[in-house]
C-alpha cells in the first residue's frame, strides 16, 4: 500500500473515532490554558518571537561557519565528532561504536533524530538491548508503537490504557495514579541506567561559540542516560546550532513555553565534552553524530529554508485542526502536524509525501502560533505547487484547463450554474450512496447548496 493510501485509510478511522478526539482535545485545551499564561509573561512576545527568528535565520543561512566552530571546540576537550551524510551511514556509525565497545546494552534519552533513522530496529537487530528512558517514550516502546507527538509521545494514552500496559509488561500493581505510574516506571529504569554499556541522547541545541550542546527535559532521565553508562552517543540534526551561549536565555523559556507551558523545564543540562580529570561523573568517552539526512538540500531552497530554524516544540501540532483529528500516527512519518508536512517531503521524497502538504485547511494557525515564525502554511502551498511541477497530473490538468475555460466565459459560468442548481436535488436525493456524483467530498461533509440566483441577477432584479 501506498504512502497516501496508508494515510488516507488511517485518516478516515481516526477522524471517526470521537473518543480518540476528546482524549487529544483535552489535553491540548489544558496545554492552551497554561502556554497562553506563560506567554502573557514574556515583556514583548512577537518581539520575542521575532528575536527568536532572526537569531535561528543567521544561524542557518551561515551553518557551515557556525558548524565548524561548534566542531572545532567541542573535539579539543576530547568528543569525538562524526558527519552523517544520510541515515544509513549514521546507524552505520552508530553500531560501529556499539561493536568497539563490545556494547550489549543501549539506554536512550529522547531524540526524534534517532527515530528518523530508525536507530531502534537496527541496534536491536544486531542483538542489543535497547530501552527508552523518557516516560512518554518508554510507554510507545512497550507498545511498540512509534511515538504519537514531537513533545508528548503518549498523548493519545489514557491512564486506564497505561495501567493495563505496566502490568502487562512489567508486572505491576493496578493503579491508575499518575504518580504511582510513574514510580512503577521510574523503579523499572532505575537498574537499566548502572547495566547499560552505552547512553544515547539527543540535543535541543548545540552551541557554536562554545561548544556544548544544550538538552532539556522534565525526568532528569537525560542526565542518568549521559552520566552512568561510560560512553554517550548524542545524535544531533546540523539545524539544531545556535550562534551564541546567551541565545539560550531567550530559547530555553521560549520552547518550555511553547512545548509544554512551562517558564522553564525543570533540567536544562549543558554537555562540554567527555569527563575530564577530576571530575566524579559524565562518560568516559562522547560521541557527536552530526546528521545531515537531506537538510543541506532544504538550505539551498531559499523558500523554504526557514524550516530549518524549527526548534520541535510542537506547538504547530497543537494548534493544528487535522492533527487534532487524525493524530500523529496517521502521518506515517517522524515529524508528524504542519511542520512534518513541510519538512517530510525534502526528507523522504516529494512525490512520495506529497500528500501531507495536502492534508491541511492552510487556516494559518501554525505560521501564527510557531515562536520562530516559520511561514508554514505557504510551505505547504509551495510544496503542492512544486509536486505538480515536477510530475503534473495528467487527470488535474485537463480538470483545470476546463476549469479555467468554464470560469473566464461568463455565458458559460452562468450556463453551468443553471445545470448545476438543475441537478442539485438529484444530488440530494443520492446524498451518500454509491450514486452520489461527488461522493469523495460528500462522505465527510455536506455539499454547500448553490444560491437560488447569482449576485448579478440579484442586482439586476433589484434595479
Amino acid at each position: 500500500m501506498s504512502f497516501v493510501s496508508q494515510f488516507k485509510t488511517a485518516a478516515s478511522v481516526m477522524s471517526k473515532d470521537l473518543r480518540h478526539r476528546k482524549i487529544i482535545r483535552t489535553a491540548l485545551s489544558n496545554y492552551e490554558i497554561v502556554r497562553d499564561k506563560r506567554k502573557a509573561s514574556f515583556q514583548d512576545w512577537q518581539g520575542a518571537r521575532q528575536l527568536a527568528a532572526e537569531t535561528k535565520w543567521e544561524a542557518v543561512n551561515h551553518l557551515d561557519k557556525y558548524l565548524e566552530e561548534f566542531v572545532a571546540k567541542i573535539e579539543a576537550r576530547g568528543t569525538k565528532v562524526h558527519w552523517a551524510s544520510n541515515a544509513a551511514q549514521a546507524r552505520e556509525i552508530v553500531l560501529q561504536i556499539v561493536a568497539d565497545k563490545k556494547a550489549k546494552s543501549v539506554i536512550k534519552s529522547k531524540a526524534m533524530t534517532s527515530e528518523e533513522i530508525h536507530l531502534n530496529d537496527a541496534l536491536e537487530a544486531v542483538g542489543l538491548r535497547v530501552v527508552e528512558s523518557d516516560l512518554g517514550e518508554l510507554i510507545v516502546q512497550l507498545r511498540k508503537e512509534a511515538p504519537y507527538h514531537i513533545v508528548f509521545p503518549s498523548m493519545h494514552l489514557t491512564r486506564d490504557e497505561i495501567n493495563v500496559l505496566f502490568q502487562s509488561e512489567l508486572g505491576s500493581a493496578n493503579t491508575n495514579d499518575p504518580e504511582e505510574l510513574t514510580m512503577i516506571a521510574r523503579r523499572a529504569l532505575r537498574s537499566k541506567y548502572l547495566t547499560a554499556d552505552i547512553g544515547i541522547t539527543g540535543a535541543n541545541f548545540a552551541i557554536a561559540e562554545t561548544g556544548m550542546i544544550s538538552i532539556t527535559e522534565n525526568e532528569g532521565n537525560a542526565r542518568l542516560t549521559a552520566a552512568l553508562p561510560k560512553t554517550m552517543i548524542s545524535l544531533i540534526g546540523i539545524e539544531k546550532i545556535l550562534p551564541q551561549l546567551s541565545d539560550l536565555a531567550l530559547f530555553l523559556p521560549m520552547l518550555a513555553t511553547m512545548g509544554t507551558g512551562q517558564a522553564l523545564t525543570c533540567y536544562n543540562t549543558m554537555y562540554s565534552g567527555p569527563r575530564q580529570p577530576g571530575e566524579s561523573d559524565g562518560p568516559e568517552e562522547w560521541h557527536v553524530v552530526l546528521l545531515d539526512n537531506h537538510r543541506t538540500e532544504l538550505l539551498a531552497d531559499a523558500e523554504q529554508r526557514d524550516a530549518l530554524s524549527c526548534i520541535r516544540c510542537g506547538a504547530c501540532l497543537n494548534v493544528c485542526p487535522i492533527f487534532r483529528n487524525v493524530g500523529g500516527h496517521t502521518y506515517g512519518t517522524t515529524y508528524s502536524g504542519p511542520i512534518g508536512s513541510v519538512i517530510t517531503p525534502h526528507l523522504r521524497g516529494l512525490q512520495d509525501w506529497k500528500h501531507l502538504s495536502g492534508a491541511s485547511s492552510l487556516c494559518g494557525a501554525c505560521t501564527e502560533t510557531c515562536p520562530v515564525k516559520i511561514d508554514l502554511h505557504h510551505h505547504l502551498l509551495q510544496n503542492r505547487r512544486n509536486a505538480v511541477k515536477q510530475k503534473p497530473s495528467f487527470g488535474e490538468k485537463i480538470a483545470f484547463k476546463l476549469f479555467a475555460f468554464g470560469a473566464s466565459r461568463p455565458t458559460l459560468w452562468k450556463f453551468g450554474m443553471e445545470l448545476g442548481r438543475l441537478f442539485q436535488p438529484l444530488q440530494t436525493l443520492l446524498h451518500r450512496t454509491p450514486l452520489d456524483p461527488v461522493k469523495p467530498w460528500t462522505q465527510s461533509r455536506e455539499l454547500p447548496p448553490l444560491a437560488e440566483e447569482s449576485f448579478k441577477d440579484w442586482w439586476r432584479n433589484r434595479k
